[in-house]
């Protein structure tokens, strides 16, 4: 990695695209403040009603025509107790294909590449399916991905390897991915790239806002590393389902405080996750009221309405004004920005 890398990523915290304070360029959008409680530990899996399958309608015919094995479904009126608005895309990975696009920026230094809007990304390759994904930011002229990004086994993004709300006392995340491997087994996991190697664990690193920085991820710590091989890969965060396990572990990936995604407030939501028989599930919620009475969900709603789906494993991805998805071109939520936002990264099914 280029030393200039290693001096910015001490500059600059990546953050979600809801919330912009520690970018050093003013963004050409603001997004609305929310009071955001600061955790100091995983919040458990509320009780909540489920909201499997069977109470989803299906819209796929509203839509046009997709792939056999695509199906489009739109949630009850009410997720997790509160009114919704969200849509899912299911793939019977047998027979689907996914993928992804980024910036390529795998030196952590900045690229020219440009951000996309996800109709972009559909007009440019007819994706009957394509989600906003990673995280992103831009400072000094040049685009920045904090999320991982993985195509044809070249990596494009790493998971942004720092974290700060002070820019003295620094932290380690690890954070998290889903991936395909090369044998076609779909997993989530944390990963974390030191200078010279890049790792997958099975559980997080134990960092929180409210200690000291647990010390840098190694091949031995946090137990259980490996290192890092896939086909095909995004990277967010919080990771939601581990194993079929209830997760959402923004604390520990430093999600929460003030340069975080407001994971405990209702917002828009993407995500991503797999069930145990190979579908693929893409999620979006719409939030802020743009439909009245809708604010959005947290990211243990998410989790929550993705394991009543059946899915094993999950991850967050970037919401707020990002948060779109696209059905054959054509917008299912109302995005929250207004009009689509250009994105760092998205993923794609047909």
């Amino acid at each position: 990695m280029k030393m200039f890398a290693i001096i910015f990523a001490a500059l600059v915290l990546a953050v979600s695209c809801e919330d912009k304070s520690n970018v050093m360029d003013k963004w050409p959008w603001e997004d609305p403040e929310v009071e955001v409680p600061d955790q100091g530990e995983t919040p458990e899996q509320p009780e909540v009603e489920d909201a499997t399958l069977d109470k989803w309608s299906e819209v796929t015919s509203e839509y046009g025509e997709l792939p056999s094995y695509i199906k489009v479904y739109k949630a009850p009126e009410r997720l997790e107790g509160k009114k919704a608005i969200a849509y899912i895309a299911v793939a019977d990975m047998a027979s689907a294909q996914w993928d992804i696009w980024s910036i390529s920026d795998p030196e952590m230094d900045g690229t020219e590449d440009d951000f996309k809007t996800p109709k972009k990304v559909y007009d440019e390759g007819n994706w009957p399916i394509v989600i906003n994904a990673g995280f992103f930011y831009a400072s000094g002229g040049l685009n920045y991905s904090s999320s991982l990004a993985v195509r044809e086994s070249e990596v494009l993004a790493y998971n942004i390897n720092y974290a700060s709300e002070d820019w003295v006392k620094m932290y380690y995340p690890t954070r998290a991915a889903f991936l395909e491997t090369a044998d076609g087994k779909f997993d989530a996991c944390w990963t974390y790239r030191t200078w010279d190697n890049h790792y997958i664990y099975p559980a997080p690193a134990e960092n929180t806002w409210a200690a000291d920085p647990a010390k840098q991820p190694t091949a031995k710590y946090p137990e259980g590393g490996k290192e890092f091989a896939a086909k095909t890969a995004m990277g967010g965060g919080p990771l939601l389902i581990d194993g079929g396990k209830f997760k959402d572990t923004y604390v520990e990936e430093l999600f929460n405080g003030t340069s975080g995604i407001s994971p405990d407030s209702n917002q828009p939501r993407t995500a991503m996750g797999v069930t145990a028989d190979g579908k693929m599930v893409l999620f979006v919620c719409e939030g802020r009221q743009m439909t009245e009475g809708v604010a959005g969900l947290t990211t243990a709603d998410v989790a929550n309405v993705l394991l009543d789906l059946g899915c094993v494993e999950a991850i967050n991805l970037d919401g707020g004004g990002s948060s779109c998805m696209l059905v054959n071109g054509k917008t299912t939520i109302k995005v929250s920005d207004g009009s689509q936002r250009a994105v760092g990264s998205t993923v794609m099914i047909k």
